[in-house]
C-alpha cells in the first residue's frame, strides 16, 4: 500500500528527522507508527544517523502493530522487524537476528538493560505509549534512565502524556531531556508548579497547579513535542479507521486452529447456503473473539487474547470515553468482567437514560450491541473513540454504527479502532467492510476459502 502523508504527519515525520529527542503527543489511531517508521527508514537508510532502533511498548503492541505496519506499507517493506518476545531464550535468539527494529515489551525494559548492561546496542530508541513511563518510580523507568546517556536519539508515542495531572508530565519528558527543561527532580518540579492540595497529617496526596502551571510547561517542552492541540498547524480528518493487529499465543493458536479445522469439515461447500453460512462465520467469529457457544448455549472459553489487547487499547486511552461495540453476549459478559478491577465507569447500554449520561461524560466506557444503537442515538458529546471487539459483517449496521458519533456536533476527529485477529475470519470481515462488497457474496467466498484450506491441511 502507498503511503501518502496528511500535513501532520509530514510535519511529524519531519519533526523526528530534525529533532534527537522528540514526543508525539498524537492521538490513537492517527498514524504514530507508521509515522515514526517512516523517519527511522530515512535516518538509518538515507541519513545514516541511526544503526540499530529500539521500540519499547505494550505486549500485544509489541507482538503485532509495528512488524505488520512494516509489512503494510510499499516504502517501510525493506525494513527488517524483531520482536523481542517470550521465554529468555526466545528473546536472545530475536536479538541476535540482524535486524533494522527490535520490539521488545515494556515490563522487560529492566531485562534488557541489565542483558547489556555496559554494552548498550541503541542508539534511537522508541517508547510507545510513553505515558506508562510516566512514573519515576517503577523499575522500568529507573532501567531506561540508566541507559539514557547511551541513546542518541529517542522517541516518545502517546495520546495521553498526562492522563491524570500534569505532574506526569515529568518523567517523560526527563526521558527526553534528561532533567533540562522540567528540572532534575520531580521535587523541584512539584514545587515549582504545583501546590498540595489533599493531605493528611504528614502527607501530601495530591497536588494542584499554580495558576498558569499549564501554560508553562507548554512554553518549556513545546521545540521537542508535537501536541494534538497545536490545531495552527494540524489539519485532522474528521475520521481516521484502524485495525488493531491481535496474535494468538501458541497456545490459543493450538485451540483456535483445532476448533476451526473441525468446524470447518463437517461443511460441504458445495451444498453451503446462505442460513449455514451466517450461522458458521457467527461461530468463527465468537472463536476469534476468544469464547463459543457449546450446544447448551454455555460460552466455552478458548482464548484470552483479544480481551487482553482490548484492555491495553483501553489502558492507552488513559481514560477518555470508549464506545464499545460487541456481537454476542458472552463478550459483552467478559469485557464487564475484565473491565471490574478498573477505575472506569462501565455501562451496557439500555435506553435512553444510558444515551444521556454518555453524552454528559457520566460514562467512560459504554458497551452497545451495533443494533441496539444504529439509528437515531445521537452519542457525539461523550466522545470520539469507537471500539469494534467484534466485527459485524452487516456493512449497513456497521456504518450506521458508527455514526453515532461520527455526525454533526462531533468536536474532535472521531477515532473506530478494530480489534482483528491475524489469520481469523476477522480479516475477511474487516476486507469486506472495507471493499464495502456485497455482504452474501463476501460471507459465502470467505466460509469456502477456509473450508478449501481445512481440507488441504488434513490431507
Amino acid at each position: 500500500m502507498e503511503f501518502v502523508p496528511h500535513e501532520y504527519q509530514r510535519f511529524c515525520i519531519e519533526k523526528l528527522l530534525t529533532t534527537p529527542a522528540a514526543g508525539l503527543f498524537l492521538d490513537m489511531g492517527l498514524g504514530k507508527t507508521v509515522t515514526t517508521l517512516t523517519a527511522v527508514k530515512e535516518l538509518k537508510y538515507y541519513r545514516f544517523q541511526v544503526s540499530k532502533v529500539l521500540v519499547i511498548a505494550p505486549k500485544k503492541v509489541a507482538e503485532a502493530t509495528w512488524s505488520k505496519e512494516a509489512e503494510k506499507w510499499d516504502h517501510l517493506k525493506c525494513l527488517r522487524v524483531s520482536t523481542v518476545l517470550g521465554s529468555r531464550a526466545k528473546r536472545e535468539r530475536a536479538l541476535a537476528c540482524p535486524a533494522d527494529v527490535y520490539v521488545i515489551n515494556r515490563e522487560n525494559t529492566e531485562w534488557l538493560v541489565d542483558y547489556y548492561r555496559n554494552s548498550w546496542p541503541f542508539d534511537m530508541t522508541v517508547i510507545d505509549e510513553s505515558s506508562s513511563f510516566k512514573d519515576q518510580s517503577t523499575k522500568r523507568w529507573k532501567a531506561l534512565k540508566r541507559v539514557r546517556p547511551k541513546i542518541r536519539r529517542i522517541v516518545e508515542l502517546t495520546g495521553t502524556p498526562a492522563p491524570n495531572t500534569l505532574i506526569d508530565l515529568w518523567a517523560q519528558v526527563y526521558l527526553l531531556d534528561e532533567g533540562a527543561r522540567l528540572g532534575r527532580s520531580i521535587g523541584g518540579f512539584r514545587e515549582r508548579y504545583f501546590l498540595p492540595d489533599k493531605r493528611g497529617a504528614d502527607r501530601v496526596f495530591t497536588y494542584k497547579p499554580k495558576m498558569g502551571t499549564g501554560q508553562a510547561i507548554q512554553d518549556l517542552i513545546g521545540d521537542i513535542c508535537v501536541s494534538m492541540k497545536a490545531e495552527d498547524y494540524l489539519s485532522l480528518p474528521g475520521r481516521v479507521s484502524v485495525n488493531v493487529p491481535v496474535v494468538l499465543d501458541a497456545r490459543a493458536q493450538r485451540a483456535y486452529d483445532t476448533m476451526e479445522r473441525d468446524m470447518l469439515l463437517e461443511v460441504n461447500e458445495d451444498t453451503i447456503t446462505a442460513d449455514t453460512a451466517a450461522v458458521l462465520t457467527g461461530k468463527l467469529l465468537q472463536l476469534a473473539g476468544g469464547a463459543v457457544y457449546n450446544g447448551n448455549h454455555q460460552a466455552q472459553l478458548v482464548h484470552t487474547c483479544k480481551v487482553e489487547a482490548f484492555l491495553e487499547l483501553v489502558d492507552s486511552l488513559a481514560g477518555q470515553p470508549a464506545l464499545v461495540f460487541y456481537q454476542f453476549q458472552h463478550e459483552r459478559d467478559r469485557i464487564v468482567s475484565a473491565l471490574q478491577k478498573s477505575r472506569l465507569r462501565v455501562r451496557v447500554f439500555g435506553g435512553a437514560q444510558d444515551a444521556e449520561d454518555w453524552n454528559s461524560r457520566q460514562v467512560d466506557i459504554l458497551l452497545a450491541h451495533p443494533a441496539s444503537t444504529a439509528y437515531g442515538l445521537n452519542l457525539q458529546q461523550g466522545g470520539h473513540h469507537v471500539i469494534w471487539f467484534g466485527p459485524t459483517w452487516s456493512l449497513e449496521l456497521y456504518q450506521q454504527a458508527n455514526a453515532r458519533l461520527h455526525r454533526q456536533g462531533q468536536a474532535e476527529a472521531v477515532i473506530i479502532h478494530h480489534l482483528v485477529v491475524q489469520g481469523s475470519v476477522d480479516v475477511d470481515v474487516m476486507a469486506a467492510l472495507d471493499g464495502k462488497a456485497d455482504t452474501q457474496e463476501a460471507l459465502l467466498e470467505s466460509l469456502k476459502a477456509r473450508i478449501e484450506k481445512a481440507k488441504g491441511a488434513v490431507k
